[in-house]
C-alpha cells in the first residue's frame, strides 16, 4: 500500500491520539509505525514471524508502538477501537471465522479496516501457475460483504484500489527484473523466478479485472433491522460502493 492509501484508510477508520489499534499480521510494521507516528494512537502489532517482529521493534525507535509474536487466530484479548488487517486477508482460506473473532475483539462502534483481493477462487490451472498458491485465497466481493454483515460489521466506506495496485505490481516486476542478478545473489535463482512469476500474475490479474483490490472500513454495531438488508443498500453512510461487475472502471 502507498502511504497515501494507508493515511486515507486510517482517517476513515477514525484512528487518532488515544485510539486503541490492533494490527493483525503486521509484518515488519511499516504501516503501523507510519500511522502511530502521524496520529499518536495506542498501537499493538501482532505477527507470527519472530524475525519480522524483531525488525519492527528495532525500526520503531522511540515511537510508542508495541509488537507481539502470535499466530492469528486467535486474537489478543480486547476490546480495541480499531482492528487493521492490511494486505493479508488473501492468506486466510476461511474468512468468516476470522471476521467473527475480529468483530468480537472490537468495542461497539469500533471499526475494522482492511484490504482484500476480490475475485472467484483460483482455478486448478491458476493455482499451478501461482507460487505459494496455498496462501492465495480469493473471495468474491459479494461473499466478503455478506460475511461482514453476518458478524455484525456494517461497511461505512469502501474504495476500489485496483488501478493503483496494478500499477504498483507492474512497477515492482520491472524493478525486480532490472535488478535480477543482485537479487538472485541474495535469495537464489529459484526464489527470484517465483518472485517474478507471482508479480507478473498479479499484474495481469489486476490489469484485466480477474482480481480487484478493495479497501474498506466496517463498523461494529449492536444489531438492528438494517442488518437484514444487503450492505450498501439503504445505508447512506456506505460511500463509494463497489460495483458488482468484474471489469475495471
Amino acid at each position: 500500500m502507498r502511504a497515501g492509501e494507508v493515511r486515507a484508510l486510517a482517517r476513515q477508520a477514525g484512528i487518532a491520539a488515544g485510539v486503541s489499534v490492533l494490527d493483525l499480521c503486521c509484518g515488519i510494521g511499516g504501516p503501523g509505525r507510519f500511522i502511530t507516528g502521524e496520529t499518536g494512537c495506542d498501537y499493538l502489532g501482532v505477527d507470527y514471524s519472530a524475525g519480522a517482529v524483531e525488525i519492527a521493534r528495532q525500526r520503531a525507535g522511540e515511537l510508542p508502538c508495541r509488537f507481539e509474536v502470535a499466530r492469528i487466530p486467535p486474537l489478543p484479548p480486547g476490546p480495541f477501537d480499531v482492528v487493521l488487517l492490511l494486505e493479508t486477508m488473501l492468506a486466510f482460506a476461511e474468512k468468516e471465522p476470522l471476521l467473527r473473532q475480529i468483530s468480537g475483539a472490537l468495542t461497539v462502534g469500533g471499526r475494522f479496516a482492511c484490504t482484500f483481493e476480490g475475485g472467484a477462487p483460483l482455478t486448478e490451472a491458476e493455482r499451478e501457475r501461482m507460487p505459494d498458491a496455498d496462501t492465495v485465497w480469493l473471495v468474491p466481493i459479494e461473499e466478503m460483504l455478506a460475511s461482514l454483515d453476518r458478524v455484525g460489521l456494517v461497511v461505512r466506506w469502501q474504495e476500489d484500489c485496483t488501478r493503483s495496485h496494478a500499477a504498483t505490481a507492474e512497477s515492482l516486476t520491472e524493478a525486480f527484473a532490472a535488478d535480477a542478478a543482485a537479487i538472485a545473489a541474495e535469495i537464489g535463482d529459484r526464489a527470484l523466478e517465483e518472485l517474478l512469476a507471482a508479480h507478473r500474475l498479479w499484474s495481469d490479474w489486476l490489469r484485466t479485472g480477474r482480481v480487484r483490490k478493495i479497501a474498506l472500513v466496517a463498523e461494529k454495531i449492536r444489531g438492528g433491522p438494517h442488518l437484514d438488508a444487503p450492505l450498501g443498500v439503504g445505508d447512506p453512510a456506505a460511500r463509494n460502493a463497489v460495483p458488482k461487475h468484474n471489469s475495471l472502471q
